[in-house]
């Protein structure tokens, strides 16, 4: 079944909705949803939603976006996480030089903390890499982890076999469903199969069949995944097999929560 690497389901957007989504994205065949936090007061909420839908796992970390609002103990405070939870990657982090530039030396700064952080606990990473690919690959080449995604990859493809060679597999999703992606579509046809996982970024992220401002969901990856399959001349149920194969490579740890679940029962 398929898994939505990348869905924020603790987000406003869903508000209190939950159990709705997580059911109608078993129902079209979403077995599984990881969802990264993005400040300090989600680690609490992803952690909570693990607690409630076995099928979630969370990633915790320091989205570059919300950096600004960080307090001086906030990584130690992921550092106690860490040792005390168990989240299946650092995330999500990375480098946004979309929104702003202004405070460039202070992502990349928080950017390698968070670096130093996964390689210490030997756990992957999910970045968010906008316009900033290269000083991305810059700082993993300098402080390097055990691989993870590059989410919502829209980079050269250079840039994307560079990601391929450190470990790292790389996220598509709505972005390459509307017909002027042309090339995100490229990329995603391309490069090969086994280097890539499908994701919403739900609420963000709407497919095409949505449109720009409407709400995405987790259910919509299986429509994403069919999508993908057309595009690349592929039989959706290999698409399937093959995209939830690549997350489990990139995020190990949900094989082993998921053994010692059923160990438990």
């Amino acid at each position: 079944m398929l898994i939505d690497s990348h869905c924020h389901l603790d987000a406003l957007e869903f508000n209190q909705e939950q159990d709705t989504i997580v059911k109608e994205a078993l129902d079209h065949g979403v077995e599984k949803i990881i969802v990264p936090a993005v400040n300090r007061k989600s680690f609490d909420d992803v952690i909570n939603l693990r607690k409630k839908f076995p099928n979630c796992f969370y990633a915790l970390g320091f989205h570059p976006m919300f950096i600004n609002d960080m307090k001086d103990d906030d990584l130690d405070t992921l550092q106690s996480y860490l040792k005390t939870y168990e989240p299946i990657a650092l995330g999500e982090i990375g480098l946004d030089f979309f929104v702003t530039k202004d405070n460039k030396l202070l992502q990349e700064e928080i950017f390698v903390a968070q670096l130093k952080l996964a390689s210490a606990f030997d756990l992957p990473v999910i970045m968010h890499v906008r316009q900033a690919v290269d000083d991305v690959l810059k700082n993993l080449r300098r402080y390097p982890v055990r691989g993870g995604i590059a989410h919502a990859f829209n980079g050269s493809m250079q840039q994307a076999e560079a990601f391929i060679e450190l470990g790292f597999k790389l996220g598509f999703g709505g972005a390459m469903t509307y017909s002027r992606a042309t090339h995100i579509q490229f990329l995603a046809k391309t490069l090969p199969i086994e280097s890539i996982v499908l994701e919403t970024d739900a609420p963000d992220i709407p497919p095409s069949w949505l449109g720009h401002g409407r709400r995405n969901a987790p259910h919509e990856l299986h429509q994403i995944a069919t999508f993908f399959a057309e595009l690349r001349d592929m039989n959706l149920d290999s698409v399937i097999e093959v995209s939830h194969q690549n997350t489990l490579d990139a995020l190990p740890k949900i094989v082993q929560l998921c053994t010692s679940s059923k160990n438990l029962h």
